[in-house]
């Protein structure tokens, strides 16, 4: 239950639609989108689990693909609802990323799970919401699955925003590795890469690619907001060079895993 208050009084209190639109925000969007479309195929089913208010179903409902999302929280559901338009092939049901009872096996050649991850604090939640995403989609399928970064938050809120002082959040930090906990009350759960890899261990899959989706834009958020259209073009072209660089990706804010069902 406190999972649950915790991520209603979030997501009612923050523009969630607005969160990819800026400059700063569409780098991780367009990232994204670039690495869905590298594996994408007309005709092909697409299932997003944890859809929010819909930004990725629509853009590829929208591009004629069938999509079929899954969304927790009833105020997302009622944005992603109202951001439908006419003529996109795309359904929406409330459920949860941790057991897709209604969903069957073996049904979707692409799958999105780009925000369960954030808001799972234990390890059964986590390995159940991987296995219920590969569970649903075809022996060959893709799975893209995205990941708060824990070196990130180290950054800008244990030093930026001063964090670290006051002892408040003590309890939730390893002062030797730096490796921050999380519980409900902090709502973003965050992952260091041994910790994605110890999680996908437990499952049969390949890994395609290990992405920093928006890698140093959060440190410049207002600068590439202030960019115009030129000097954004650029950005993203050394953007999307760096971002599967192994000694750049743990900078990422979010990091995506992609990986194909065997």
């Amino acid at each position: 239950m406190e999972r649950m208050d915790v991520l209603k009084n979030y997501y009612t209190t923050h523009d969630e639609d607005a969160r990819l639109v800026s400059k700063r925000g569409s780098v991780e969007f367009l990232t994204t989108i670039r690495y869905i479309e590298k594996y994408l195929k007309s005709g092909m089913r697409i299932l997003e689990i944890g859809a929010g208010t819909g930004r990725y179903s629509h853009y590829f409902a929208q591009k004629d693909y069938t999509v079929d999302a899954v969304e927790l929280m009833e105020c997302n559901i009622d944005v992603f609802k109202r951001n439908t338009r006419p003529g996109e092939n795309i359904t929406i049901q409330q459920g949860d990323a941790v057991d897709l009872y209604n969903i069957e096996s073996d049904k979707y050649d692409i799958t999105l799970l780009l925000g369960p991850m954030y808001h799972l604090y234990n390890e059964e939640d986590k390995l159940s919401a991987i296995s219920e995403a590969i569970r649903v989609t075809k022996r060959g399928g893709i799975v893209f699955s995205a990941y708060c970064n824990n070196d990130s938050t180290v950054y800008s809120f244990g030093f930026v925003r001063g964090g670290f002082k006051g002892g408040a959040y003590d309890h939730l930090i390893d002062f030797e590795t730096f490796k921050l906990s999380s519980t409900p009350k902090e709502v973003f759960t965050l992952y260091r890469k041994e910790e994605i890899d110890s999680l996908m261990s437990h499952f049969n899959t390949q890994r395609l690619h290990y992405v920093g989706t928006d890698m140093i834009t959060r440190f410049i958020g207002s600068t590439v907001d202030e960019m115009d259209d030129d000097t954004f073009a650029l950005y993203m072209k050394y953007h999307f060079s760096i971002c599967e660089r192994a000694d750049m990706v743990g900078a990422s804010n979010h990091v995506l895993d992609v990986f194909r069902k065997r």
